[in-house]
């Protein structure tokens, strides 16, 4: 099946991302701490992540065409997440310093028998865009725009002036933020977290609560990542059930697996392939990802995308 939709022509950008970045405290551990109790530390290490930083810098080592429109603090965690980015070779023209804030942060503690992981996070609110502050020019010169909704007001702006010039908009849900009745019918591509249908719903079987989401907000494509089980999508009637590929020397972190999945998706969607094998280069994506620890540490190469999908 064919994704609905037509990219336009002339356009600088394949993707813009606007939303979340982040710096990640990754602290390894042999188990998971019970509550009160002491545990040694395996190691840990400092990273660069946030959603849509990290799906930015996915789709440029695959070799499209990037920009990041965000906020950082004027701190060292600050320029160390805008280097991550400029490195990787993403537009960052469009991302701010704001003078006196704390770039967003993440202690994230990761249990080294599974790779599973728990993050505790921090957004400062001097990093929040008004609908007036929205760089809006980001839409015109993008066939995506992908985005969080952590600014509403903004991504419903941005959302907006895309419908208005033929910018397709992806959104990435992993919980439930104000607004989201206004902002999700201007959504083409949705992909949500594994359970939030079903909290957004109450709606246990998987391909129901998929279904209410599409009637509800109208996106073409709707989907959930269900984790080592792949992914599970909804367009045109049909749902798209994807395996999930087995990690390369076994998984060490799931940080960032999520993004990795829209990482590949949308590298589907600009590169003209089916639904059906974008899920599964997006599937191959997230197990590459979980390689190693950190969100962004080993995104693959293209060469190395084209060596899992052969498998």
């Amino acid at each position: 099946m064919n994704f609905p939709f037509t990219l336009r022509d002339g356009r600088e950008y394949d993707v813009a991302g606007f939303g979340t970045n982040s710096v990640d405290f990754l602290i390894r551990v042999p188990e998971y701490p019970a509550f009160n109790t002491k545990v040694e530390l395996t190691d840990y290490v400092q990273a660069a992540g946030g959603e849509i930083a990290t799906t930015m810098v996915g789709l440029q080592r695959l070799g499209l065409s990037t920009c990041y429109a965000g906020r950082f603090g004027d701190d060292g965690a600050g320029e160390f997440g805008m280097e991550s980015l400029r490195a990787e070779g993403v537009d960052v023209s469009f991302a701010e310093v704001v003078r006196g804030a704390q770039t967003q942060i993440a202690f994230i503690l990761v249990d080294e028998r599974s790779g599973e992981r728990t993050v505790l996070w921090k957004r400062d609110k001097k990093l929040s865009y008004t609908a007036e502050k929205a760089p809006i020019d980001i839409v015109d010169r993008s066939n995506v725009l992908h985005i969080t909704p952590h600014d509403p007001d903004a991504c419903i702006s941005l959302a907006k002036r895309a419908k208005e010039v033929g910018t397709l908009v992806s959104v990435d849900l992993d919980n439930i933020f104000g607004r989201l009745d206004d902002l999700l019918p201007l959504v083409d591509i949705l992909i949500a977290s594994s359970e939030l249908p079903k909290r957004m719903f109450g709606i246990d079987d998987r391909n129901e609560s998929l279904k209410a989401l599409q009637e509800r907000y109208g996106s073409a494509v709707v989907g959930i990542t269900v984790g080592e089980n792949g992914s599970l999508l909804l367009c045109g009637g049909r749902f798209i059930e994807t395996a999930g590929f087995e990690v390369p020397g076994g998984c060490k972190d799931t940080t960032g697996a999520g993004d990795s999945f829209r990482t590949g998706l949308l590298y589907g969607l600009i590169k003209g392939e089916s639904i059906e094998e974008s899920a599964r280069t997006a599937n191959a994506v997230a197990a590459l990802k979980c390689r190693a620890v950190g969100a962004r540490t080993s995104l693959p190469t293209s060469s190395e995308l084209k060596e899992m999908l052969k498998k």
